[in-house]
């Protein structure tokens, strides 16, 4: 008797004193409702529940409190029992119900524990997230009058959790909607093969891709790509992520090759954080001029296992770079060079040839004459005519420009008389087939050559060509009867 006054005691006093909330209940109004549900012909108790949440409510009543110990009144926040009891409908709320359904299940399938994470709140208002264990004490299966539930406090671990969710999201958010197109990018296959060159001893990297070009088509194809977002799907005209890993080898081809071999350069070199302008093409085959930042992430330098890239569209700005560079060379009305090119192409010929240099002057015929009688805009045309011709006519390294209002030039590196002869009759007959083309008032050219030997000013030859044009040109007004002082 003594035994059994002492370990009734001794059990007391461990429920009291332990340092988790322990609560003893009474369950058996929990197995009548069970066998109540069960006569109404519930077989999906989980399903039932959802359906009917009152039930769940119905469940909780069911419980009767026995016993809690000095850690649940602190838990909660409680000065004694009678005040935690009085006050369950304020502990036992919103979310717990749902959460619930777990532990009903269990029992509902003949488990003699249960485990469960949920919701209670202090009565100081407090959310508290606990991990609930529950078990039927042994000699009362049949009945379930004891059961002793412990409740494990783990707010701080849930809220931690909680906050990295968020912070993941919020970081997924960030990347997903970045301005800029962003990649990551798995380089360990790419350090291993950079580290077992090292190993063979190679030191001239840069020599070493020269000999091997295959090195740097190998590396290309070892890098995994992680993740893109959602802004690289609509630069790189792809419909989904898997659409633009699987055409991977139509973005990255052509000039990306060279660069890449310079980004391998770079990593060989430590160097890694990157920045280049890059071309890659887009899945409709569309050439896209890149911005490329590149940088291994900090937490992976050891084995390049992360790298992030990002990616800006500089296509429009490169074309508007295009243009004005166009601009500042071309004449816009004829498409040929301007004079500005033209003068800095006749001092670099000076400087360097190759010589013999020939010079050709031409000059329209008429012009004034249509631009007082049809306008300037047929002046134009004819003007924009004798574009046609010598763009068609003249070919690299020769260089044709308009330097005047209906002055052109034509300079030919290393072109003798016979070759300088040969160009103008190429013109003369390009001339005819432009006549035949267009209907009306013929376009009529006079033509004057030169030819600047080694040593000889290239200007003198210049001068050489502008006096026979202008001979050819009184030539012609004579012949027309016109004088030439009024055109």
């Amino acid at each position: 008797m003594l035994l059994q006054i002492s370990a009734t005691t001794d059990f007391e006093h461990m429920f009291d004193v332990a340092p988790v909330s322990l609560w003893l209940e009474d369950y058996s109004a929990v197995r009548r409702l069970f066998a109540q549900w069960r006569a109404q012909g519930v077989v999906d108790v989980a399903a039932h529940l959802r359906q009917n949440p009152e039930c769940i409510a119905a469940f909780g009543a069911s419980i009767r409190l026995l016993r809690v110990n000095q850690r649940t009144l602190e838990l909660f926040a409680a000065p004694d029992q009678a005040t935690l009891e009085a006050s369950l409908d304020q502990v036992f709320r919103g979310d717990m119900f749902q959460s619930a359904i777990v532990e009903v299940q269990q029992l509902w399938d003949g488990a003699p524990e249960f485990a469960n994470q949920t919701v209670n709140y202090a009565l100081d208002g407090r959310r508290l997230d606990v991990r609930i264990r529950g078990r039927i004490l042994p000699g009362y299966e049949d009945c379930w009058s004891r059961v002793l539930v412990s409740l494990e406090d783990v707010t701080e671990q849930a809220q931690a959790r909680l906050r990295l969710q968020r912070s993941e999201e919020y970081a997924r958010g960030l990347f997903e909607h970045s301005p800029v197109s962003l990649w990551v990018e798995d380089f360990s296959a790419v350090k291993r093969l950079l580290d077992e060159v090292r190993d063979q001893g190679i030191r001239d990297f840069r020599t070493f891709l020269k000999v091997h070009p295959e090195f740097v088509e190998r590396c290309m194809r070892e890098i995994r790509v992680l993740d893109v977002n959602r802004l690289t799907l609509d630069m790189f005209s792809a419909g989904s992520r898997q659409a633009l890993l699987a055409g991977l080898d139509k973005v990255f081809r052509g000039e990306m090759r060279e660069s890449f071999a310079e980004q391998l350069i770079d990593l060989w070199e430590g160097k890694l954080y990157q920045q280049r302008e890059v071309i890659n093409y887009n899945l409709a085959g569309e050439q896209l001029h890149i911005h490329m930042q590149f940088a291994v992430l900090e937490e992976r330098r050891h084995d390049w296992g992360m790298v992030l890239l990002s990616l800006v569209d500089i296509t429009a700005r490169k074309k508007a770079e295009a243009y004005l560079e166009y601009l500042g060379k071309h004449d816009v009305l004829t498409g040929l060079r301007n004079r500005a090119y033209y003068m800095e192409e006749l001092s670099r010929l000076t400087r360097k040839g190759p010589w013999p240099v020939a010079v050709l002057a031409i000059d329209l015929n008429g012009l004034k004459a249509i631009n007082d009688e049809q306008g300037h805009g047929a002046g134009d045309a004819m003007l924009r005519r004798v574009g046609e011709v010598l763009a068609k006519a003249v070919d690299a390294p020769a260089c044709a420009a308009r330097i005047g209002g209906d002055e052109f030039s034509v300079l030919m590196p290393m072109t003798d008389e016979r070759g300088a002869q040969a160009m103008l009759d190429r013109i003369a007959n390009m001339l005819d087939l432009n006549n035949q083309f267009y209907a009306g008032q013929a376009l009529g050219l006079a033509m004057g050559l030169a030819v600047a030997a080694a040593g000889e000013h290239i200007e003198a030859a210049v001068h050489r060509a502008d006096q026979a044009m202008y001979a050819e040109k009184v030539r012609y007004y004579t012949a027309l009867g016109i004088d030439r002082r009024r055109d």
